[in-house]
């Protein structure tokens, strides 16, 4: 089985529900073909490069997987049927190097979705104060 990269765009007209579902959708196209999911990254909603279907804007989500490669071709033209898909991009890692890659790629993106909440600017700001002691000179 060969290493892939998926890279799907949907219109950024659906709700957070309608694109689960969509994903949820694509994950068992990738199964029922033969494909092992090692991982899929959210990278959340983007401005695109230029207009496509006169969309400006996408939800980009990308599926790390391994899949025979004769299954890639039926899950491409699955891919095309679907109208909520603007744009998709398929990438093969052949050689070690890029399997190297492909597997670092897989294994930091799980990491990667493990976020800190961020304080709020007026906590910070408190903060920031409290550690840096005054050093003005007294009169």
């Amino acid at each position: 089985m060969k290493h892939y990269e998926l890279l799907l765009v949907f219109k950024p007209t659906l709700t957070e529900e309608e694109t689960g579902q969509k994903v949820a959708l694509m994950k068992e196209v990738l199964e029922k073909n033969g494909a092992v999911i090692a991982t899929m990254v959210e990278m959340g909603a983007r401005k695109l490069a230029y207009e496509v279907k006169k969309y400006e804007r996408g939800t980009y989500f990308v599926f790390y997987f391994q899949a025979p490669s004769t299954s890639i071709f039926e899950i491409e033209r699955l891919i095309r049927f679907n109208e909520d898909i603007i744009k998709f991009l398929t990438v093969k890692f052949e050689n070690k190097k890029e399997i190297e890659h492909w597997k670092k790629l897989s294994n930091t993106s799980k990491v990667e979705k493990k976020t800190e909440p961020k304080e709020s600017p007026k906590e910070e700001a408190k903060e920031e104060t409290k550690e840096e002691p005054e050093s003005a000179p007294k009169e």
